[in-house]
C-alpha cells in the first residue's frame, strides 16, 4: 500500500482525499445560508453530484494500490478537533439540562473531558504513522456513502417540498435539514478514512449529533423523545469508545486502529476490543440498543434512508469488520456473535407483525445488520466476504425502498402495505421500483440471497451451529414478510392505470438510479469479489482468499438476472400504443369486469378485499424486543465475565 507525507511530491493525493471530506461540509454551510427554494435546490443537486464524482475519482485513483498518509500539521488538526469537541459537548450539555435529559449531559461530561485529558496529558507523545488509510474496504464504504448518500440528498429536495405541502403543521426548516444531510456525509467520509482513533471518534460523535438533529426535525413530542433516545444510546457507545482509546493509548502507546487490529488477541488487548465492539453495537442498533433506530422513523424519509442504508448504521458494522481479526472464537467474538443472532432472528419475527412500510424497513434493517454482525464477528474469510457483500447490497436495496415508500406516502396518503394494492393504478413506475427493491432483498439471484448463501456456508465451515439455525429460521421469516408486501404490489399490476401521478424530477431520477444500481450490483458482484473482496481478505489474513461460490453458480445467477427483463413487462407498457388485452383477475366469484368487484351469492355485487396475515397473536413486536433485550443483556454480561476471567489469568 502506497504511503506519503505532506512534503512528498504527491501532495495532490492527500489534497484529493481531504477535499472529499471537506467538500460536503462546504455544501452544508452554503445550503444552510440559502433561503430561496430554487437556488437551494440547485446548490444541493450540484453539490451532491460533486460529492459522488469525488468519491468515484478517489476510487479510480487509489482503489488498486491503496494509500496511507499522515498530516504534517497533525497537531494543529488535533487541537482544532479538541476545540470542536468542547463546543459540541457544550451544546449537548446545555440542551440536556434545558430539556431535563440529564443522562445526555452526564455522558458528555464523562467522555469529552476524558478524551481532552488523554490528548493533552498522554497522547502528546504518541506518534501516529498513519492518520488516514484508504484500502479496499474503505473504498467500498466511500462509494456507498458518496453515491447512495448523494442520491438521497438530491431526492430530499423534491421530497421536502411535498413533505411540507402535506404537513403544514410543522415549521419549515428545509435549509437546516439539507445541510445536516451533507454534514452527515462529511462525517462518514472522515470516519471510514481515519486510522487515527481520536479522529475517528470525533467523526463518530458527529454522526450521533446529526442523527439527533434529523430525528428531532419536526419538534413534536414524539420526535424529541426519539431523538434523545438515539442520542443517549449513541453517547453511551461514545463513552465506551473514549475509554477504549485511553486504554490503548496508555497501555500500548498507540492510537492507530490498524496497529490495534494487528495485535495478538491476548486478554489485555480484548478489553478495548470489547469496548469498541460495544460502541459499534450501539451505532448499528443491535439488541439491546435497537430502540433508537426504530424510533428514527418519525423523521422525514430522506433521513431514515440515510440512517438505515448509507451512513449511521453502516459505521457500526464497518468498525466490527475492522475488528474481525481479533474476534472469532474469543469471548468478545462469541458475545458479539450471540447478540447478532438474537437481533437477526427476533427482529425478523417482529417485522412479520408490521403493516407500516417504514416500520417493516426499520425492523428489516436491524435484522440484516444483525446478520452482518454475525458474519463479521465469526471472522473467517468466507464470513467476511459475505459481510462486506451484505453491506453493499443492503445499502442499495434498502435505500431504494425507503425512497419509494416516501414517495408512495405522498401519492397514496398512506405508507400502509395494505393500501399499496392500488399503487399500480396510481404510479406504475413506483410500483416497479418498489418491486425491484423488495426483490433485491430476498429473491434469487439478487445479491442479498447470494450473501446469505455464502454466510450459511461460512457458518457451517466454522461449525457455528447456532448461527446456522438462526440464519435458516430468520431467512424463512424474511421470506414471509417480503412476500406479503410483494403480493400487494402484484395484486394490482394488471389493472388499468387510472391516475398517472407524476414524480418530481428530484425524486424520480434518484429512485431510478437506485433501481439500476440494485440490478447492476448483482451483475457486477463477481467483479466486486475478484477486484475488491478477494485482494482485501488476502492481505488481511496473509493467505490467498478463495471465492466462496463456484463459477457455475455465478453463471447460473447471471443467466437468471438476464431473464429479469420479464418484470418490467408486467408493470409498464412497452410502447405508448400498447393494445394488449388485460386479463380479468380471478376472484371468489365471477369478475364483474372492473377487477374490483365480483358476483357473490344471489348475484349480489361484492367488493374484493385482500388482506395479509400479520401473526400478531404469536410474534408481537413489543414482546420480541423485550425478550431480545433481555437475552442481549445476558450475553453481554456473560461476555464481560469471560473477559474478566481471561484478564485475571
Amino acid at each position: 500500500m502506497a504511503s506519503l507525507k505532506l512534503n512528498d511530491d504527491k501532495v495532490t493525493n492527500m489534497n484529493l482525499i481531504t477535499t472529499l471530506i471537506l467538500f460536503p461540509l462546504a455544501i452544508a454551510a452554503l445550503t444552510f445560508l440559502i433561503r430561496n427554494d430554487k437556488v437551494r435546490g440547485a446548490v444541493v443537486t450540484v453539490g451532491a453530484v460533486g460529492v459522488a464524482l469525488l468519491a468515484v475519482l478517489v476510487t479510480v485513483n487509489y482503489f488498486q494500490d491503496g494509500i496511507t498518509f499522515s498530516y504534517q500539521g497533525e497537531e494543529a488538526i488535533s487541537y482544532l478537533i479538541m476545540v470542536l469537541e468542547v463546543l459540541i459537548a457544550g451544546y449537548i450539555i446545555t440542551i440536556g439540562i434545558r430539556d431535563k435529559k440529564y443522562i445526555v449531559a452526564i455522558f458528555s461530561i464523562i467522555q469529552t473531558p476524558l478524551i481532552l485529558w488523554f490528548e493533552l496529558a498522554k497522547g502528546h507523545g504518541i506518534e501516529v504513522a498513519k492518520d488516514m488509510v484508504y484500502d479496499k474496504l474503505t473504498g467500498i464504504m466511500v462509494l456507498i456513502v458518496g453515491i447512495i448518500g448523494s442520491l438521497i440528498c438530491i431526492y430530499a429536495v423534491g421530497y421536502m417540498r411535498d413533505y411540507h405541502h402535506h404537513h403544514t403543521e410543522f415549521a419549515e426548516r428545509k435549509s437546516f435539514f439539507l445541510s445536516v444531510l451533507f454534514l452527515f456525509l462529511s462525517a462518514m467520509f472522515g470516519l471510514v478514512l481515519s486510522n487515527n482513533m481520536t479522529w475517528l471518534y470525533f467523526c463518530w460523535e458527529i454522526t450521533s449529533l446529526c442523527s439527533f438533529l434529523l430525528i428531532g426535525y419536526t419538534k413534536t413530542e414524539e420526535a424529541k423523545r426519539n431523538s434523545y433516545r438515539a442520542l443517549i444510546i449513541n453517547l453511551g457507545g461514545g463513552v465506551a469508545f473514549a475509554i477504549a482509546i485511553v486504554f490503548v493509548g496508555i497501555y500500548y502507546q498507540t492510537t492507530e486502529l490498524s496497529v490495534l487490529t494487528a495485535m495478538q488477541p491476548e486478554a489485555a488487548v480484548m478489553i478495548p476490543v470489547f469496548l469498541l465492539s460495544l460502541a459499534a453495537l450501539t451505532k448499528s442498533a443491535q439488541f439491546p440498543f435497537s430502540s433508537w433506530l426504530l424510533g428514527a422513523m418519525v423523521a422525514p424519509t430522506p433521513s431514515s434512508a440515510l440512517l438505515h442504508s448509507a451512513t449511521m448504521v453502516k459505521a457500526g458494522v464497518y468498525l466490527i469488520i475492522r475488528l474481525a481479526p481479533l474476534l472469532g472464537d474469543s469471548p468478545v467474538g462469541i458475545a458479539v456473535t450471540g447478540i447478532g443472532c438474537v437481533t437477526f432472528l427476533l427482529s425478523s419475527l417482529a417485522a412479520v407483525t408490521q403493516s407500516d412500510g417504514k416500520k417493516i424497513l426499520a425492523y428489516s434493517t436491524v435484522a440484516n445488520l444483525g446478520l452482518i454482525v454475525i458474519c463479521a464477528s465469526i471472522g473467517s474469510q468466507e464470513a467476511l466476504w459475505a459481510a462486506i457483500l451484505l453491506i453493499i447490497f443492503h445499502a442499495s436495496s434498502k435505500s431504494l425502498m425507503f425512497l419509494c415508500v416516501g414517495s408512495i406516502e405522498h401519492q397514496l396518503g398512506s405508507r400502509n402495505v395494505e393500501d399499496m394494492g392500488v399503487l399500480a393504478e396510481v404510479s406504475r413506475k413506483l410500483n416497479l421500483f418498489m418491486f425491484i427493491g423488495i426483490a433485491g432483498m430476498f429473491l434469487a439471484p439478487f445479491g442479498m440471497l447470494i450473501s446469505k448463501w455464502v454466510a450459511m456456508k461460512a457458518f457451517i465451515d466454522s461449525r457455528h451451529i447456532l448461527s446456522v439455525v438462526v440464519i435458516a429460521y430468520g431467512s424463512a421469516v424474511t421470506l414471509f414478510y417480503w412476500t406479503k408486501w410483494m403480493g400487494k404490489l402484484v395484486s394490482g399490476s394488471n389493472k388499468k392505470q387510472k391516475n398517472d401521478h407524476k414524480l418530481s424530477r428530484h425524486e424520480e431520477v434518484p429512485i431510478t438510479i437506485h433501481a439500476l444500481l440494485v440490478i447492476i450490483s448483482c451483475f457486477a458482484f463477481p467483479l466486486i469479489s475478484d477486484y475488491a473482496l478477494v485482494p482485501y481478505l488476502t492481505e488481511l489474513f496473509g493467505k490467498e482468499a478463495v471465492i466462496p461460490i463456484g463459477t457455475s453458480d455465478v453463471n447460473l445467477m447471471i443467466m437468471m438476472l438476464a431473464m429479469l427483463i420479464i418484470i418490467p413487462i408486467s408493470f409498464i407498457p412497452l410502447y405508448k400504443s400498447d393494445k394488449r388485452r388485460i386479463v380479468p383477475i380471478y376472484m371468489a366469484g365471477e369478475n364483474t369486469g372492473d377487477n374490483e368487484t365480483f358476483y357473490g351469492g344471489l348475484g349480489e355485487k361484492r367488493k374484493v378485499e385482500l388482506r395479509n396475515w400479520y401473526l400478531t397473536e404469536y410474534f408481537d413486536s413489543k414482546k420480541m424486543l423485550y425478550y431480545g433485550d433481555i437475552l442481549a443483556v445476558l450475553i453481554l454480561v456473560l461476555g464481560v465475565i469471560l473477559l474478566i476471567g481471561g484478564f485475571a489469568k
